[in-house]
């Protein structure tokens, strides 16, 4: 009985050897997916591949036979050992580069000897016995024996170490709030998963552990149990850095990542392990209830993630906040996209000519050069031999419908007003297919058709209101990114990122390349709705003239920069123009590069060329009127002037 429940403890550390590897490579993969620019998250994914990398070889060895292929494993088990003193020395030293106190040259110069210390250590490990000696095999558990020289890599080890622990004390004491303090401390101490994992303990003292295999087990089960946690409280820590969105996203993000990554592969390894040792007990080592319990476990796992994670997430993340991102879940789920829209109302006009008995309709809304077409249905196109809708204003006269109002019509259409809800208001014209006759209808086709018209100005008035929704984002969105990048980064990097006006911007090729990223979404999308170049002190001031939206001022500012570009006189297409033709029919017009190269006459590597001189002009204009604008705001006089 003893003997099987020792047996059981080793199966149960086998477990969760392998459950630390997967976890250390969830959190690597995590950290190269989400936050690839900031360098405490690069520093610490190759902590996590070191980690990795250790709990594999000792995963592998474990279950290899015993000969050379299990010393294979134990000597690449060492790759994570041997370089764990550099990657933990890189971490701290990038941790106090984030908290305002960058390298002079020294700490680097640290970390770079440790990566050829920890290089050549490794290879000593690999090829020879000078470090770590010949597989040594005590109480089940494999591991290499010290070497002559194993007490020098403990010296280096501890060393690196014990820097590493003094760097992390210094960031610590420069945080600037209680939150980057508390955070830093978590930091700290979930850094001892690393250590736990990579220090060659075994090494050290395993054949003394051995002589009583219950303590020799049961310290294995608190070492590697303690590891996994370890680490995903200090990936909880690393995930705040550099990072504008918010604390809940960032939470969130990483709650889903370590269900549906670790929690629900481990959970599904330890059900096939322990599936296929009992079925062995049972005397069925090829039973075919394995595979089907590993399936159904993953099934069953990612179903009650789904199930569970949303009100958790309510529960530990949103706080005071729960009410207002419940309404912005909500409006994100019920929203009324334009496909929507065009579904929704195709469905109206189908039901419309059913009830009506016309073969066509369609259904224009007003926009800001007049009516425009939405969507029709039939063989009928209004827009046919190349028309143009009726104007809003119709004419006075129409046939009088009870419970319709006044009909007009137009072309061979009859057409409905379609207002507001209240009435005070046309959004649109709902056009059918006349026929020989007088719209003619029975009292309930009248009334069915008139609640259709009213749904479908429902419709429109949801429509135009999500409209107002999403112009009113366009001009937040750039403000609250700066503020979620400056709150994020002033925790940790100093005051003077709160007087920092234009991130990243330093020369005028910075400028060049932003001006280059806009340009190429001038008609919309990321690039110019999320573009730095919004903080710009021209692109505010034109904001006044463009109704307060920020995206519509950088379209402006250019525009001008591209005007600027412009040679007086008529526009040719002679080489003076060049620059100001590529300009205007690469990003205004949005011509192909061959079409463009075709009707200038150059080839497509000549005009990429090109190209790149005429947006280092625009940005050469835009520091300009920056520089201008700048001049105004210290000089009240240059203002009048």
């Amino acid at each position: 009985m003893i003997d099987s429940l020792l047996a059981a403890i080793r199966v149960f550390n086998l477990i969760l050897d392998a459950g630390n590897a997967i976890t250390a490579f969830s959190l690597l993969l995590y950290s190269l997916t989400f936050n690839t620019r900031e360098l405490v998250a690069r520093s610490f994914a190759l902590l996590l591949g070191v980690v990795t990398f250790a709990y594999f070889g000792d995963v592998l060895a474990t279950t290899s036979s015993v000969g050379p292929d299990q010393e294979m494993w134990l000597r690449l088990q060492w790759l994570g050992v041997t370089f764990l003193p550099a990657t933990a020395l890189y971490l701290s030293d990038s941790l106090l580069a984030a908290t305002g106190r960058p390298s002079q040259g020294r700490r680097r110069l640290a970390v770079w000897i440790s990566y050829g210390v920890s290089t050549l250590a490794f290879a000593l490990v690999g090829f020879t016995d000078l470090v770590a000696d010949g597989v040594v095999r005590s109480d089940g558990t494999a591991f290499l024996g010290p070497g002559r020289y194993f007490g020098v890599f403990l010296a280096y080890l501890a060393f690196d170490l014990g820097f590493a622990g003094l760097n992390l004390v210094r960031a610590f004491r420069r945080c600037l709030t209680s939150t980057s303090q508390r955070r830093m401390a978590y930091l700290m101490v979930g850094s001892l998963g690393p250590v736990l994992g990579g220090v060659p303990f075994l090494t050290i003292a395993g054949p003394a552990l051995a002589r009583s295999p219950w303590l020799f087990q049961l310290v294995l089960v608190l070492t590697n149990g303690s590891v996994a946690f370890l680490l995903v409280v200090m990936a909880y820590s690393v995930a705040y850095f550099g990072v504008s969105y918010p604390d809940r996203i960032v939470k969130s993000r990483l709650f889903q990542w370590i269900l549906r990554g670790p929690v629900v592969v481990s959970t599904v390894l330890a059900v096939t392990v322990l599936a296929g040792r009992a079925a062995v007990v049972l005397g069925f080592p090829d039973s075919r209830i394995v595979p089907f319990l590993m399936v159904a476990s993953l099934l069953l796992l990612q179903y009650l993630v789904t199930l569970i994670r949303p009100p958790i997430e309510r529960w530990l993340f949103y706080g005071q906040d729960r009410a207002d991102i419940i309404r912005l879940q909500v409006m994100e789920e019920r929203l009324l996209t334009s496909g929507d829209l065009t579904q929704y109302l195709e469905g109206i006009l189908n039901a419309i000519c059913d009830v009506s008995g016309v073969p066509s309709a369609f259904i224009a809304v007003v926009g800001e050069d007049g009516l425009e077409l939405e969507v029709s249905v039939g063989a009928d196109d209004p827009l046919r031999s190349g028309g143009e809708l009726p104007t809003v204003v119709l004419p006075e006269h129409g046939d009088d419908i009870a419970g319709l109002g006044t009909v007009f019509t137009w072309d061979v259409f009859w057409v409905l007003p379609v207002g507001t809800p209240e009435g005070d208001e046309v959004l649109g014209m709902l056009g059918l297919r006349r026929g020989d006759g007088p719209l003619r209808l029975q009292a309930a086709e009248t009334e069915a058709l008139r609640l259709l018209v009213d749904r479908a100005s429902l419709a429109l008035s949801d429509r135009r209101l999500q409209r107002e929704v999403f112009e009113a984002v366009d001009r937040l969105t750039p403000h609250t990114e700066e503020i979620q990048r400056i709150r994020a980064a002033a925790r940790y990097g100093g005051t003077d990122l709160l007087t920092d006006s234009l991130e990243g911007v330093h020369t005028e090729a910075d400028l060049a390349n932003l001006v280059k990223e806009a340009l190429g979404h001038y008609w919309g999308g990321p690039r110019l709705t999320r573009s730095p170049l919004l903080r710009l002190r021209v692109v505010r001031e034109a904001m006044h003239e463009n109704d307060g939206n920020p995206v519509n001022a950088l379209r402006t500012v250019l525009n001008q920069g591209i005007e600027m570009t412009r040679p007086a006189g008529e526009r040719r297409f002679t080489a003076e123009w060049m620059l100001y033709n590529i300009l205007e029919m690469k990003f205004l017009e949005g011509r192909k590069v061959r079409d463009i190269a075709m009707r200038l006459a150059m080839s497509e590597a000549d005009l990429y060329r090109k190209q790149r001189i005429a947006i280092e002009e625009v940005a050469h204009a835009i520091a300009d009127m920056e520089r201008d604008a700048a001049s105004r705001a210290t000089d009240p006089e240059a203002e009048l002037a």
